[in-house]
């Protein structure tokens, strides 16, 4: 056992972790400075479905059963989890493809891990960039519905912490599952876990529309966490509910950032 605490000091975020993850921040700061405008395509996505579907089909649809059973405008209902959707794809889109490329062609970390910095220190960095790049995705959308009317409550300006905490769990996840992947064909699963998350996480319909064993198979999943406490915070509502989204989402980040520090470990340094 007590062979294991040195191996785990080695693998887990140094005492100095937080500076030296920041250092892995600044790395992609610089790296994207020539190329910024990458950095808002994200935002274009979920914009687009909010004025075509939201808009669009909501004019259709009318009202339409929001949090605590309040009737709500159909973009309303949409908006919250399009922010959700969208802090998704900023953080599996760094932390998946982005990720891969550093890891296995640019061979970024064998050369940063002859560094004091961990295995831990790397991840750590790389993850808080994915919730950055998330979170200009999340601010930015919060900006329009805002403007556009989309918000119920002075506990909307939670939506963009609640969306960096989404961003770190799928962040985590997402990279942890890349070090596994060998080649840019194993990608496809990527968009095979992404697509019906975003199709059937209660995007744009409740998820009272689902048979019951579906319904209680989507209130297990990732984005339905975060698309349900986002809605919540824009209607106003928050409940023992929104910390069971809350807890699942921190377990979800902590534990794969921690698999992610190992893997790490096990590929650079045999």
């Amino acid at each position: 056992m007590a062979s294991s605490v040195p191996a785990l000091g080695r693998i887990l975020p140094s005492p100095f972790g937080s500076r030296r993850a920041v250092l892995m921040i600044e790395h992609n700061v610089v790296r994207y400075r020539s190329t910024w405008m990458v950095l808002f395509s994200g935002f274009f996505e979920p914009l687009f479905y909010l004025l075509s579907i939201g808009f669009g089909i909501g004019g259709m649809v009318g009202d339409i059963a929001g949090p605590g059973g309040q009737l709500i405008p159909y973009a309303l209902f949409v908006a919250p989890a399009l922010l959700a959707s969208a802090s998704m794809n900023g953080a599996v889109t760094e932390s998946t493809f982005n990720f891969f490329f550093k890891l296995n062609y640019v061979k970024l970390y064998d050369s940063i891990l002859a560094t004091p910095m961990a295995p831990g220190d790397v991840a750590l960095g790389e993850i808080g960039w994915a919730v950055i790049r998330s979170m200009l995705y999340a601010l930015g959308f919060f900006v329009v519905i805002v403007a556009l009317g989309l918000v119920r409550s002075p506990l909307a300006v939670l939506a963009v912490p609640a969306a960096m905490l989404l961003s770190f769990a799928f962040a985590a996840v997402g990279m942890a599952m890349t070090t596994w992947m060998r080649g840019w064909q194993d990608f496809d699963l990527v968009f095979l876990v992404t697509l019906p998350l975003f199709l059937f996480s209660g995007t744009f319909y409740p998820i009272s529309a689902y048979p019951e064993a579906l319904r209680v198979l989507v209130t297990l999943t990732p984005l339905y966490q975060g698309v349900d406490l986002i809605r919540g915070l824009v209607m106003g509502v928050l409940d023992l509910g929104s910390l069971l989204h809350l807890a699942y989402l921190v377990v979800m980040g902590l534990a794969g950032l921690a698999v992610v520090s190992g893997r790490l470990d096990r590929l650079l340094r045999k």
